[in-house]
Order: structure tokens, then C-alpha cells, then sequence
């Protein structure tokens, strides 16, 4: 059975790109949030093997909802996406149990290796 993965990023662009780049890989995208407390909502709902996590987002930032996802499901896999610059904020995430991160703009094979690491 795919795979399951919840993407959240507050560009509908971006949350296409990856959707399509893990459909091809035979993920199934069961679900996407535009803001940091969507995707807790959307987590809960759906309970997916993999969240990919924008940092930016409107209303609540990806690093709070790494927090607010990881306190709830200590077992959740989370991979950050973040734009070039952002080295800092990576490390929070990680720190704040991100397992991974991907820069924009994204390789789709980097995506790939990335999601791999994360669900091992």
C-alpha cells in the first residue's frame, strides 16, 4: 500500500508541485493545509505516514506546528520545506522534530531522497 502524505505550504503552486512529484512516485497525497493550524487539523484528521511542512505560512508558522504535531503524535515524520537563506529556521525545525528538510526550489529527485530518509 502507497504511502500517505499530508502537504502543507501556503502556495497553492508549491503544494501542487510536490503533490505531483510524489504521485508520480506512487505516494498517495491524502490531504493538503495552507496554514501552520490546518495542518495540525488536517494531521489529525487524516493520520498520514508523512507531512512535508512549509516554514512561511500565515496564521502559524511550520515551526510552531511541528511543535503543536510532535507533542500530540511523538511519532509523526515531518519533512521541512524551505526557501535558500533559511539555515536557521532548518535547524529549529529540526530541532523541534522535523526529521528532514528540502530547499526550494526543489529537484524532484532531492524530494524523493529526502521522503525516503524520513520514512525509514
Amino acid at each position: 500500500m502507497a504511502h500517505t502524505v499530508l502537504i502543507c505550504d501556503d502556495a497553492l503552486f508549491m503544494r501542487t508541485m510536490i503533490a505531483n512529484i510524489l504521485k508520480e512516485a506512487g505516494f498517495e497525497v491524502v490531504g493538503e493545509a495552507a496554514t501552520g493550524s490546518e495542518a495540525i487539523d488536517r494531521y489529525r484528521q487524516l493520520m498520514p505516514d508523512l507531512v512535508t511542512m512549509d516554514i512561511v505560512m500565515p496564521d502559524m508558522g511550520g515551526i510552531d506546528a511541528v511543535r503543536a504535531i510532535m507533542k500530540e503524535f511523538p511519532h509523526a515524520r515531518i519533512l521541512m520545506c524551505s526557501a535558500m537563506g533559511q539555515q536557521a529556521l532548518v535547524m529549529e525545525a529540526i530541532q523541534a522534530g522535523a526529521r528532514d528538510f528540502v530547499v526550494k526550489p526543489f529537484q524532484p529527485s532531492r524530494v524523493l531522497e529526502a521522503v525516503q530518509r524520513v520514512l525509514k
